[in-house]
């Protein structure tokens, strides 16, 4: 006999199921602009048709990007700051999803000659989706209990790659017709429609509030008052600190895998389609495990792990990206292969290595910090999470960029991402796997 108290305690389990899938159906709908704008098809476009393939095309690409980022970090903390003291994210999220979806869609509409015009919806969209994931990612401290953070945080990335290869299979028939445009408002119209449930069935803890000054002006207070006090926050600092330097090698693996795989190994446009499914596919079982594994050994340890595959990986890299050295050599004759065609395709495998920490490290980052979180300054400190996310994806690229321009390079310029793993790895000996701190 099942007992109401059984079937209330079922039916709160039911609803709470529905709510991690409504909130994770965000990360399928926001991957959409992901890899069609930021990842993939605009990023060739700009370059070769608005740009006309000029070699200042990847400057002014830099510039948008580079734009975007900084503005981002900049007002992120203050805009949680906003959202904690008025319990608005929703109402946040919806501002900066329509400026993106809007933005996105606009780009139809830009051609060859039209940089200022393109770069200015690029900077706009990519503002949107940025400073959107602030408020998205606030929620989950409400939709999970911390020991099944890891878990869920880890379905919201799984569905995020799962969203990105629908949108790459939607898209293709739009790529074999050369209608890459086209592409655009498409995945503007993927994000408007799977993001909609969220608005629509979760609810914000919305409160009245009296105040006698400007929300920005509490902001920035709020702000100020944290940066102030941060010695009560140390372990969250110290994590934020660690999570600024393995971030930058995540987020230049990014930037530059597919610029890398197109320039240095000259790969195709099918070939770059393959490479990029074979990375969400291995992103999407890697985010699932990782979660579960970060809920059985914790966040902390789960991270470890997934930056060492990462150091792996960059260090398989830098041996196979020469042909002509001794260890491409000993694999040719290994394996009966020409060392430039098992050059390309050990890039496949690096691939495969890579995805399956990508989402992972994104993840479970996401949960510890869900977890370290005081919970009245829930979406400020993602703001700051934000902020040192994001000026991580300015610094390392440029540190990339910089080197590889230095040493004539890509091969040596790998070998700094690895640095920034190994310095993240050493800074989070220091953070301690505990419950929240309180504010």
């Amino acid at each position: 006999m099942t007992f109401p108290s059984q079937k209330n305690l079922q039916q709160k389990n039911k609803d709470n199921k529905a709510k991690i899938f409504i909130w994770s159906l965000f990360d399928f709908a926001n991957t959409s602009y992901s890899i069609v704008i930021v990842t993939f098809l605009f990023a060739v476009y700009f370059k070769k048709v608005i740009a006309s393939g000029e070699s200042i095309g990847d400057f002014y690409w830099s510039l948008g990007t580079s734009i975007s980022m900084l503005i981002t970090a900049v007002i992120s903390p203050v805009l949680g700051a906003i959202a904690d003291y008025s319990a608005g994210k929703k109402r946040f999220l919806l501002f900066f999803t329509i400026l993106c979806i809007t933005a996105t869609g606009l780009l139809y509409f830009t051609g060859e000659g039209d940089i200022l015009f393109a770069l200015i919806l690029f900077i706009l969209a990519n503002i949107g989706f940025e400073s959107g994931l602030v408020f998205y990612d606030a929620f989950l401290p409400e939709l999970a209990s911390p020991k099944n953070y890891g878990r869920v945080s880890g379905y919201g990335f799984a569905m995020g790659y799962v969203g990105s290869l629908v949108s790459l299979a939607i898209a293709f028939p739009f790529i074999q017709a050369e209608m890459i445009k086209e592409t655009f408002p498409v995945s503007a119209l993927f994000f408007l429609i799977f993001a909609a449930p969220l608005f629509i069935f979760l609810k914000d803890n919305r409160k009245v509030v009296i105040r006698e000054e400007s929300y920005f002006s509490i902001g920035f207070k709020r702000v100020y008052h944290t940066i102030g006090h941060l010695r009560s926050y140390k372990n969250l600092a110290m994590f934020l600190l660690a999570f600024f330097f393995y971030i930058e090698g995540v987020n230049t693996v990014i930037f530059f895998s597919g610029n890398y795989a197109s320039t240095t190994l000259g790969f195709s446009m099918q070939e770059l389609i393959i490479f990029f499914i074979i990375v969400q596919t291995t992103a999407i079982a890697g985010s699932v495990l990782f979660g579960i594994i970060s809920d059985s050994i914790g966040q902390k340890k789960s991270i470890n792990i997934s930056l060492v595959i990462w150091i792996l990986t960059i260090i398989f890299a830098y041996f196979t990206s020469d042909p002509g050295n001794a260890f491409m050599r000993m694999l040719s004759g290994l394996f009966s292969r020409d060392a430039v065609i098992l050059q390309r395709e050990s890039f496949y495998a690096v691939g495969l290595l890579a995805g399956s920490v990508m989402g992972a490290t994104q993840s479970t980052s996401r949960s510890l910090m869900s977890k370290l979180t005081p919970a009245d300054k829930k979406t400020e400190f993602f703001g700051f999470y934000s902020f040192f996310g994001k000026s991580s994806a300015i610094l390392g690229p440029l540190v990339f960029g910089i080197v590889s321009y230095a040493t004539g390079s890509q091969r040596l310029a790998i070998l700094t991402i690895a640095v920034f793993f190994v310095i993240g790895i050493l800074i989070l000996t220091k953070v301690k796997d505990t419950g929240r701190v309180s504010s």
